[in-house]
């Protein structure tokens, strides 16, 4: 087994990959799919794709890869907001935080009336109390 690189940029993205690893990341390609067909556009810019994956609550801030964390961004947005908190990051950029945080609450109002993939309810949306 060849050594492991010991440059900065390595040790940044083995200690990303142990919190990614570590974390409860449950978003499945059919739910992405979705979320992009949702949204249509960059959620936070509005611009076209391909898109990336980010968490509204970055990773390092104990954030997860779930359906309701997970927006699709353009690259220069992804790359732009990094572990920013989303708010503050929209507000130094000049994006439209209200427009974001209502598209937002939208789809996941959207999401949990849907049924899941395997037909069951999701949590809170029409399934029985016990």
């Amino acid at each position: 087994m060849p050594p492991r690189p010991r440059t900065r940029k390595a040790r940044i993205a083995r200690k990303r990959a142990r919190r990614v690893a570590a974390a409860d990341n449950d978003l499945t390609p059919s739910q992405w799919e979705t979320l992009v067909a949702l949204w249509g556009a960059c959620a936070y810019c509005g611009g076209p794709g391909p898109f990336q994956k980010d968490c509204v609550l970055p990773i390092s801030r104990g954030g997860r890869y779930t359906r309701d964390n997970v927006v699709p961004a353009c690259r220069s947005c992804n790359a732009s907001k990094c572990n920013a908190e989303v708010t503050g990051w929209m507000r130094r950029k000049k994006l439209d935080e209200r427009a974001f945080l209502q598209g937002h609450a939208e789809i996941l109002l959207h999401l949990r009336e849907r049924r899941d993939d395997d037909g069951a309810p999701t949590a809170g949306a029409g399934a029985p109390s016990s």
